[in-house]
């Protein structure tokens, strides 16, 4: 059955190792390898610094953890089978990544009522053999982590909370481990055994508490404000933030600087809300969006009249936003007309709309974007050098995702919790691979391709489940290496050469013809070489004369 189920399910496949990347692949989840005496000591410390009983519930609830994850692995492996025999998957699993191998004595469950009974035996526990070099034979049970693994893999599947016990374990001198399992209100605890998978008790509240302070005064200025997202702890990310910050209270004009997509409006968003003006309006307008001969009615209103078909007087963008702040954003596009308007506005705090005499006063708080380099459009007489300076009061660059990757697993997650409601979705988070997807790419469309991408990876997620790789890139994933993967024995091998040997077996199984493959083989090679029978012969890897000999029987067993 062991045996059976590996193939069935193509574990050895899903099972990836790139030594060129340094990453470990078991389907979407990033695995370690680790020496299991580094990982035995560092069980032995955490009991030795912890005490028993914290060290206990903290290596269940990793367990519980990591059973959760394969439990994901093994319903997406079964769409195909029934629940019980997708349920066999996780013991698979379990004795697939070295763990321990279990055998499962006895099994009741009723999937529709959700009840459940189990017995499983382990043999070769890595954690029973960890405990008993480090602290001898004792009195009490030891595979906390396997107990943990056990309860998290089945929970997932009944849909309740599973606990399994260790009734009987190497560690405590029985002859075998074997665990239990029901329905945590099935089960008569006379001790404290379901404390171990809350987490730790009053003191470590305590520490979570000053660990969230820590962390609230590291991020707070990276939280969501009222106007928008802006989401980022590297030094990039701090470095434009800082100077934002220190600008948002006072009245100056601020030049938004960075590429397209790299978040400016959201910057431009947050100083206003964070200013003394955020109760007044805030008002945008894209100027490369407005045809050069529209922008300055655009900006500073029309008069009734004023050319064929102004029909009624309408304010512009400066009037709307009297009071409140103005963002210009690709201000760097705007006609050498509107530029002269937009320096007299600046200068006086007045406007004359498009086709009047009269001139109103304005009081508007200018922030303005470009992704042009505006000396060089100073220089190339594309731009006032005047209107620059009255803009470039307090420049600020905004990085562009590729030099604030550290940030990119904050913006991924602030955006699924964004997203993810607009679809009526829950989406548990985004993969390991799919993470090391987005890590590994070059962001030429910086956050707003960031954002492209994570409402894309929604939609196509299974609601309550993860975005996958293949949810995320629809021309391929950047970096995506398929690395090598363990063969029939169990020995690592290059995944291209485990497909052929499948390919071959496969072959085998269907009742292979060796002649007529061969000569199907010699036909495809002389098709794709366009008759040249010198370029077949080396597709084939044989000799011209070999070839023509090949063809010369095909030809006269045809006869």
């Amino acid at each position: 059955m062991h045996e059976k189920l590996i193939e069935q399910f193509n574990l050895r496949s899903r099972l990836r190792f790139n030594v060129d990347s340094g990453h470990i692949w078991l389907g979407e989840n990033r695995m370690l390898m680790f020496h299991a005496q580094a990982f035995g000591a560092l069980r032995k410390e955490l009991f030795d610094t912890l005490g028993a009983k914290r060290a206990k519930g903290l290596l269940l609830r990793m367990g519980f953890a990591s059973g959760r994850h394969d439990a994901e692995l093994a319903g997406k492996l079964s769409n195909q089978l029934n629940a019980y025999d997708a349920f066999q998957i996780g013991p698979e699993l379990h004795a697939f990544e070295g763990l321990v191998k279990p055998t499962i004595l006895d099994a009741k469950i009723d999937w529709e009522r959700g009840t459940f009974y189990g017995e499983v035996l382990w043999e070769n526990s890595w954690e029973a053999e960890s405990h008993i070099q480090h602290f001898g034979v004792g009195d009490d049970v030891a595979c906390w982590s396997l107990v943990g693994y056990a309860s998290g893999y089945s929970s997932y599947f009944l849909k309740r909370f599973i606990v399994f016990r260790e009734v009987e374990c190497t560690g405590k001198g029985d002859p075998r481990c074997l665990i239990v399992g029901k329905p945590a209100e099935d089960w008569k605890f006379d001790d404290d055994y379901l404390d171990y998978f809350r987490p730790d008790n009053v003191e470590c509240k305590l520490r979570q508490l000053q660990e969230d302070v820590r962390q609230l005064k590291a991020t707070l200025s990276a939280q969501q404000g009222p106007g928008g997202q802006l989401v980022g702890n590297s030094p990039a990310f701090r470095g434009a933030f800082d100077l934002v910050n220190k600008a948002a209270k006072s009245p100056i004009s601020v030049l938004l600087l960075g590429e397209t997509g790299a978040g400016k409006e959201m910057f431009a968003r947050w100083l206003h809300d964070h200013s003394e003006r955020a109760d007044q309006p805030f008002v945008a307008i894209n100027c490369a969006a407005i045809p050069h001969d529209l922008i300055e009615s655009e900006l500073f209103g029309v008069q009734k009249g004023a050319y064929t078909g102004a029909q009624h007087s309408r304010p512009g963008r400066f009037e709307r936003a009297n009071g409140g702040t103005l963002f210009l954003d690709e201000v760097g596009d705007l006609s050498p007309a509107a530029q002269v308007k937009l320096l007299r506005v600046l200068q006086t705090g007045e406007i004359e709309r498009l086709g009047d005499d009269q001139t109103r006063k304005v009081n508007v708080r200018l922030v303005a974007a470009t992704n042009v380099n505006l000396q060089q459009a100073i220089a190339e007489g594309r731009f006032r050098a005047d209107l620059y300076y009255r803009l470039a009061t307090y420049p600020v660059t905004i990085p562009p995702l590729r030099e604030r990757k550290a940030d990119i697993p904050l913006l991924a997650t602030a955006l699924v919790d964004k997203i993810a409601p607009t679809y009526h979705k829950k989406i548990e988070g985004i993969t390991d691979r799919a993470m090391q997807a987005l890590l590994a790419h070059d962001w030429p469309g910086n956050v707003r391709e960031l954002e492209n991408l994570i409402e894309r990876g929604v939609l196509l997620a299974e609601p309550g489940g993860q975005i996958e790789l293949e949810h995320l890139f629809a021309a391929g994933a950047p970096g995506n290496q398929p690395g090598a993967e363990i063969g029939r024995e169990g020995f690592v091998a290059d995944i291209v050469e485990s497909n052929r040997g499948r390919l071959y077996e496969a072959l085998l199984d269907e009742g292979f013809d060796l002649d007529a493959h061969e000569r199907r083989l010699v036909e495809l090679a002389v098709r794709r070489a366009n008759g040249n029978l010198t370029h077949a012969a080396r597709l084939l890897g044989i000799t011209r004369r070999q070839l023509a000999y090949r063809l010369k029987q095909d030809a006269n067993a045809a006869e």
